[in-house]
């Protein structure tokens, strides 16, 4: 009999374990979308950056393809490469690029660059394996850009003609804005119409802790600063453009699941980065990342 019941309990003790286990891991989050700055280099000094070049460091490009896969096997179907400047390394980027959606077959693949770099080559050469490329302007006055630190005066050319060849190559533009103190004032109706992206967003300047926060940073965004009521200004707006996508801080800092040079989530100044998906999987690091799914669902993603 006392043996009959400790395999009773212990059957119990099994399956309260199974149900567990199988219960933590259906409503575990999944990486659905990820942004991999894959390096923190840039050409460009832009006042406000927030993921700035405190190291140099890029990861081997087998490791690279090593985590994407892990993240695919998670769950992801979205992938944007990010920096610093992506195309400092163009070879690598393309390599990635053609990885993902030749080899992986992802929904999405993306870029978000200030387009100083691209070269009409390498989108003959990667186009066809690439959604969507995004492209920094802050404004359409070039000394707005200048006193931004968005490059040395040729910016603007340089972003018209990126939209003309993406449309070129059939590679959906879109545009990023950071709204702050030196162009939350501006009208860009004009400029954004001419170019005619699929998406515009427009992201209220973030200031990161340990990252642009302050004199003992990289960079130093306090100066950027703007009200809320001043970004509500500029999206009322601009409000009536098709593309039009506002993410204040309160969108950006919980809804976007960031992954740094070393495969970490970054956790935007609540917590130190997790620990790197190459080391402890991709569902560890997910536990321990800052993140509000819900958020991401409300802003499409």
């Amino acid at each position: 009999m006392f043996v009959f019941n400790t395999l009773v309990l212990v059957a119990i003790g099994f399956a309260c374990y199974w149900f567990w286990y199988h219960l933590k891991t259906a409503y575990r989050k999944k990486p659905i979308s990820v942004n991999y700055h894959f390096t923190r280099k840039c050409n460009y000094e832009c006042g406000f950056c927030f993921h700035t070049a405190k190291t140099s460091y890029v990861l081997p490009i087998d490791e690279a393809k090593r985590g994407i896969k892990l993240l695919v096997e998670a769950g992801m179907r979205k992938i944007n490469f990010a920096g610093g400047e992506p195309f400092l390394y163009p070879a690598f980027l393309g390599e990635l690029v053609r990885y993902c959606k030749a080899d992986l077959k992802m929904e999405s693949v993306s870029i978000v660059t200030n387009g100083s770099l691209v070269k009409e080559k390498w989108l003959e050469t990667y186009a066809k394996h690439l959604d969507i490329m995004a492209v920094s302007c802050d404004s359409f006055d070039e000394s707005t850009n200048k006193l931004i630190g968005r490059g040395k005066g040729t910016h603007l050319q340089t972003f018209v003609n990126l939209s003309q060849l993406c449309w070129k190559h059939n590679v959906k533009f879109k545009v990023n804005t950071v709204v702050c103190r030196y162009d939350f004032n501006e009208d860009m109706n004009a400029g954004i119409e001419m170019v005619a992206p699929f998406r515009w967003k427009c992201f209220q300047v973030l200031v990161v802790p340990g990252e642009n926060d302050s004199s003992a940073t990289l960079r130093n965004a306090q100066r950027f600063v703007i009200s809320d009521a001043e970004y509500q200004s500029f999206c009322d707006r601009h409000k009536h453009q098709e593309s039009f996508v506002p993410e204040s801080n309160a969108v950006m800092k919980s809804s976007y699941l960031i992954l740094d040079e070393y495969m970490r989530f970054l956790n935007k100044g609540v917590k130190k980065p997790t620990q790197s998906i190459l080391e402890v999987g991709v569902p560890a690091a997910m536990d321990d990342v800052y993140w509000d799914d819900e958020s991401f669902a409300r802003r499409g993603g």
